[in-house]
This record gives C-alpha cells, structure tokens and sequence, in this order.
C-alpha cells in the first residue's frame, strides 16, 4: 500500500518561498507518478506539477501558473518529491496534496490532467501567501 504524507506549507510574504516535501512510501514497482495539486478556499483541486517515472527515465509537467517558479525533484534515496515554490503570490494560497500512481504511467502532463488516476493521496499542507 502507498502511503504518502504531504509535509512544509506554512505562511509567507509574497515574493517568499516554501518547499513542501511528500515522503512516499510502499511503491510495488520503481515505475510511478507523483502530482502536485492544491486547492484553494471556494476553488476546485488544481493540478500543480506532476512526475512521471518508468524504466527509469522521468519528465517533469508544471501547469502554467507556477512555470518558472516552482521546481519539482525526487530524492530516490530518502523516498521523497520535493516541490520548490518561489516568488509566491497570493493566489498560491491553498491546501497543497502529493497523490500517487504505482505501476507503467503515461507522460507528466497526460497523469496531471487526470487527477482521478491517482489512486493515494496524502494529506494536505497549507500554504498561505499574503500581500
């Protein structure tokens, strides 16, 4: 079993920065995806960025809000994804989710459009960015 746990939301001034860190752990197979996603009060989940691994070999999607600004990386060793968020602005204010698929995954961007295939899902971090 999956299990995932979303950790490193706090509040910030805009133009600040956080990392968030999701510790995963029980993958079956080395092939898996990890997604970002938040949501924000009133708003629908939102994905975030998304990485895709199989045979090895990984890319990276970033929804265009956060291009430039946000970078996501793995650390196999410590089983953990780490999102990088600089130059926060006030609409970056959510509740930030790591969720999971284990097994062969499609592209980045094709698990990050589809948000209902992930099938674990860790708890969530507030991230809080005033003006």
């Amino acid at each position: 079993e999956v299990q995932l746990q979303a950790s490193g939301g706090g509040s910030v001034q805009a133009g600040g920065s956080l990392r968030l860190s999701c510790a995963a752990s029980g993958f079956p197979t080395d092939d898996y995806a990890i997604g970002w996603f938040r949501q924000a009060p009133g708003k629908r989940r939102e994905a975030v960025s998304c990485i895709s691994v199989n045979d090895g070999e990984g890319n990276i999607y970033y929804t265009n809000a956060v291009k430039g600004r946000f970078t996501v990386s793995s650390d196999n060793a410590k089983n953990r994804v780490y999102l990088q968020l600089n130059n926060l602005k006030p609409d970056d204010t959510a509740v930030y989710y790591c969720a999971a698929i284990s097994g062969h995954v499609p592209p980045a961007g094709i698990v990050c459009a589809s948000p209902r295939s992930f099938d674990s899902w860790g708890q969530g971090t507030l991230v809080t960015v005033s003006s």
